[in-house]
């Protein structure tokens, strides 16, 4: 990892907690969404279906073990060879990224609303007669996934600024 490593992963963390609170958003944006222009085998309306964010991690470049193994076998490397980030020696992880945004299986909410032209007119795909599909969203879920890709996303500034104080810091001991 190189001078900026810490930062390029804070950057990372970031990038994927406001994908996540997009994503969130779009949720409780199609909190009442009924009709997707997708319909059942039975010629039913499906709704929205709730979206999370799945994380993993960003290519590791080597495991602690990798790098203790390579410390007791005497490899030594160049301080200048690791600030310009020409060598894995030390790296344990590069960050975060977006695996995929997946669609949650939770079922779909059911309410009873005869009136509704997305009600189901006979018992058709399990659904009685006179329930419309809802969306599996829960304003519950979402609101609490909120506060924690918000709380994510501020540690990862944190995790920056901490980082930018740091080279400044290094940077004033190199003047004196």
């Amino acid at each position: 990892m190189g001078i900026f490593g810490s930062m390029d992963i804070s950057a990372s963390g970031l990038t994927a907690q406001r994908l996540r609170l997009d994503v969130i958003s779009n949720n409780i944006a199609n909190i009442n969404t009924t009709r997707t222009g997708q319909l059942t085998e039975a010629g039913n309306q499906i709704p929205y279906q709730r979206q999370v964010v799945v994380f993993k991690a960003r290519g590791t470049e080597s495991s602690f073990a990798e790098t203790l193994n390579q410390a007791l076998q005497g490899k030594t490397v160049s301080t200048t060879a690791l600030l310009q980030g020409q060598t894995t020696l030390g790296a344990t992880g590069n960050g975060v990224e977006v695996q995929a945004i997946a669609e949650d299986t939770l079922p779909f909410r059911l309410e009873y609303n005869p009136d509704s032209p997305d009600a189901a007119q006979t018992t058709e795909d399990g659904i009685p007669a006179g329930y419309v599909r809802m969306p599996n969203v829960n304003i519950v879920t979402e609101m609490v996934d909120m506060i924690s890709a918000s709380r994510a996303y501020e540690a990862n500034v944190t995790a920056l600024n901490a980082s930018k104080a740091m080279m400044s810091k290094a940077l004033e001991i190199g003047k004196g």
